[in-house]
């Protein structure tokens, strides 16, 4: 038997013979007996060599006894021009270490991979969103999967939308951005309209009633007579009310009234005075009309035409403040039916009672019972009857409606319907729903029994989400009916609380005649969601200077992106600078994705944004510096990066994939690659005619490139910056931007011409004062002020006080210093005459 045969493996020298004059290929042995009959170690490499050249053999097995014993009587590896027998050589040696005891079973030679160990990481921030059940911070856990399910509070549709309004609507339509785009929630967003409410019903009332009063045209004296008719029970209001807040406005409209009154009984007799003081006192007037016709209003439809109208303006707000709509919107008059069904299961359950055709929360019952506790958002606020009965509304809060609760923590499922009233039916007559009930109903009608978030403002924690929790979970019988409750902080007035109740408010749309929806929006990503922010002109100028610097950085970038280059041109070598940059990158990119996962930290997000930037701006700064471009794809990157976080934010809109869109809402999503083109050939042309104007020294020609880019390429919103040394930068940016930094320019130049002007105005003043001061000789200098000095010696310096008293040596010193000055002064004025004779 052959060596090979003996082997339990296929031979690592395993030779293939190939017979030129056949296709077969036959398998032959390593026949090493020729090596035997060499001495020489230098000669038997050699040899080997030689023999293997002709010869394959096949790497990756175990070795045979063939190959050990031919490698046994080799001392050492053949010479390097061996390459054939050197290559065998270490293949057998690299196996050596593992035949040591294994010839029984070669497999176990193999060469194998080494093993592999997983990196240690690092564990990822978990967003964590500030929950008012628990005044804390809470890792958020949605109840089904990815999906979240999301009820938020709309508005009492009875005003214009105000400020306020967007504190809340704006902030939560961050956060549910943010919760969709960034992490990649499936957001479902529900959010009702109260159009039946006791403010809607007195101010429909109130309303339709001054109408009336107006379509009769009463005279002038009819006017002034029904308006001090009317100011008597409202002083008497306005005596009574301690509230400070309501009491400062009521003080102002009454200020007006008596402003108005004045003029009005002065010109009684000419009738002309009669419209000035309708306006003034409308609210006087209509509250008073409501007071004595208000229970004559029967008609449901009056009740329905001012919430429509001012549901569809507050639609309008929000479409103009780039706030996403709903995916479900509910109004509490189409859920009529369902609000019945759900007070009757409640009471059914054992948590409600009927009384003179109303039925009310048993807030005691429901605290006592299992499982369930009542205020759970402010428990401390239970008892504060203020509170409740401002919960309760202004048309509920009569003696005797309170006097039909078992407690005053009760409150109002469903109320009877007054003369005055709309009314539906429901088993216990004619009425209406309460106030917190609808919440309730319309939430449970497309959410269910539970929820993962439930968003308001923070002056509804109680009571009105304190009793849309309690009877919510008496319905459905379970402590959970919200999993995380959300409050927007409140919204101050340059440091003053705003209400529309107050009449103390700034409506949206007159918030946005001052500043853009993006404006106010970063206005609001600038400050925490969940804490107060003062809507003042400081907010607003700290907004519009973020803007400034945002647009400045996605210029730039827009810029350098147009440079021309050949498609290998963008990716250029990556020195320290770049490397630096890209790491300070994507550490501003962990340092926001941590601040969003800090209960949507926005205000941090944004100042990282800031910082990094800064940085971009800075390194940008450099290599121009140095006469060098900046890294495209680099930069490219970074502000990609931004943008999408700003879409992400709800501050940009459009497709653009860098910057903000120029134009008036995103309209001209194209325009930069559609207009471009031209503007770069023509900043070429006016380069060329700027460079042959400078060489000939014609000004006329420059100053007509500079009222080019001054005066007629900012009307068009186009940017032209000059550059020593560098091509000129083209820009699109709005017209309305361009013009008030041009306004704001010409402000500046005019305040330096001005301040110019005043200090070679007060320079040519001193120089006068000084050339009349040197016309004085030094022995008059003092002899004019008799307050002072009362004797002088033959030089006109004085001896003693205007009381006659010596003057003292430290005096004298002093006066003499100043006659010494004037004395000269007077000797160069001398000189100067001589000189000019």
């Amino acid at each position: 038997m052959t060596a090979y045969q003996q082997s339990p493996g296929p031979s690592f020298l395993r030779v293939l013979f190939v017979s030129v004059s056949s296709s077969s290929v036959q398998h032959r042995t390593f026949d090493y007996g020729f090596l035997l009959r060499i001495s020489e170690d230098a000669r038997r490499g050699e040899a080997l060599n030689e023999y293997l050249s002709s010869r394959s053999y096949l790497a990756g097995y175990g070795p045979s006894q063939a190959d050990d014993e031919a490698f046994a009587l080799l001392r050492g590896p053949p010479h390097q021009q061996h390459v054939h027998a050197l290559r065998w050589y270490r293949h057998i040696a690299a196996l050596q270490p593992q035949m040591n005891g294994q010839a029984t079973d070669t497999t176990k030679g193999k060469r194998m991979q080494p093993p592999w160990c997983p990196p240690d990481g690092t564990e990822l921030p978990k967003l964590r969103l500030y929950n008012s059940l628990t005044r804390t911070k809470e890792v958020f856990v949605p109840q089904h999967g990815n999906r979240v399910l999301w009820y938020c509070c709309g508005p009492t549709v009875y005003d214009a939308s105000h400020m306020g309004h967007a504190r809340s609507y704006i902030s939560f339509d961050i956060l549910r951005r943010i919760l969709m785009n960034y992490f990649k929630y499936d957001v479902f967003y529900c959010m009702n309209i109260t159009d039946i409410d006791d403010k809607i019903i007195k101010r429909a009332r109130q309303n339709h009633l001054l109408e009336q009063y107006r379509a009769k045209k009463p005279s002038a004296s009819q006017i002034l007579q029904d308006v001090l008719t009317a100011r008597e029970p409202f002083q008497a209001k306005l005596a009574e009310t301690t509230d400070p807040d309501k009491k400062q406005m009521l003080e102002r409209l009454d200020t007006a009234v008596t402003a108005a009154l004045t003029p009005l009984q002065g010109a009684i007799k000419s009738g002309t005075a009669d419209a000035v003081l309708l306006d003034e006192a409308k609210d006087l007037l209509s509250d008073w009309l409501d007071s004595q016709f208000g229970c004559q209003v029967t008609e449901n439809s009056i009740f329905s035409l001012l919430p429509k109208y001012w549901e569809e303006e507050y639609h309008k707000d929000m479409d103009a403040l780039n706030v996403l709509p709903p995916d479900v919107l509910t109004r509490v008059s189409e859920y009529v039916p369902e609000i019945v069904e759900f007070v009757k299961k409640i009471v059914d359950n054992g948590y409600g009672y009927e009384s003179n055709g109303s039925v009310y929360f048993d807030t005691a019952k429901f605290g006592a019972s299992s499982g369930h506790s009542y205020a759970k958002l402010v428990p401390e606020a239970v008892g504060d009857q203020k509170a409740l009965q401002e919960g309760e509304g202004d048309l509920s809060i009569s003696a005797d409606r309170l006097s039909e609760k078992r407690s005053q923590n009760d409150f109002a499922l469903w109320k009877a319907s007054k003369p005055g009233e709309p009314s539906w039916e429901s088993p216990w007559g004619k009425g209406r729903p309460g106030w917190h009930i609808e919440c309730s109903a319309m939430a449970g009608s497309i959410l269910g029994a539970s929820m993962d978030i439930h968003g308001g403002g923070f002056d509804l924690r109680f009571p009105h989400h304190d009793n849309e929790l309690a009877q919510s979970e008496a319905y459905f019988e379970n402590n959970h009916w919200v999993r995380y409750f959300l409050h927007t902080g409140h919204l101050t007035i340059a440091g003053c609380k705003m209400s529309k109740s107050l009449k103390n408010f700034i409506t949206i749309k007159d918030a946005l005649a001052k500043h853009t929806a993006r404006q106010l929006r970063l206005a609001f990503l600038m400050h925490s969601w969940k804490d107060t922010l003062d809507y003042s002109n400081n907010t607003m100028e700290s907004a519009i200077q973020y803007e400034k610097f945002m647009n400045e950085f996605f210029l730039n970038v827009k810029d350098i992106l147009r440079t021309p280059t050949d498609i290998t041109g963008q990716f250029e070598k990556w020195e320290a600078e770049e490397i630096e940059l890209n790491k300070s990158f994507y550490e501003k990119k962990e340092a926001v994705h941590e601040a969003l996962c800090d209960n949507i930290d926005t205000r941090t997000a944004l100042e990282e944004i800031r910082a990094l930037v800064g940085q971009s701006n800075a390194y940008v700064a450099a290599r121009k510096a140095a006469k060098l471009l900046p890294n495209r794809m680099l930069l490219q990157s970074i502000a990609q990066y931004l943008t999408d976080m700003f879409k992400t934010f709800g501050a940009i809109e459009g497709t653009e994939p860098i910057g903000f869109p120029v134009g008036k809402n995103g309209q001209n999503t194209d325009l930069e690659s559609t207009v471009m083109p031209y503007l770069n050939v023509l900043s070429d042309f006016r380069e060329g005619v700027r460079k042959i104007a400078r060489e000939q020294k014609v000004t006329e020609v420059l100053q007509l490139c500079d009222a080019v880019r001054d005066d007629i390429l900012p009307e068009l919103g186009v940017r032209l910056e000059d550059h020593e040394g560098l091509r000129t930068v083209v820009k699109l940016v709005d017209r309305e931007t361009l013009l008030k930094e041009r306004e704001e320019k010409k402000k500046l130049e005019e305040e330096k011409r001005r301040k110019k002007e005043e200090a070679a105005k007060k320079k040519q003043e001193q120089e006068m004062a000084k050339q009349a001061k040197m016309k004085i000789p030094p022995s008059e200098m003092f002899r004019s002020e008799t307050d002072k000095y009362s004797s002088f010696d033959d030089t006109g310096f004085p001896t003693h006080d205007a009381e006659g008293k010596e003057i003292s040596k430290g005096q004298t010193k002093k006066l003499r210093k100043l006659y010494e000055a004037q004395e000269k002064l007077y000797n160069e004025y001398l000189q100067s005459n001589q000189n000019g004779s």
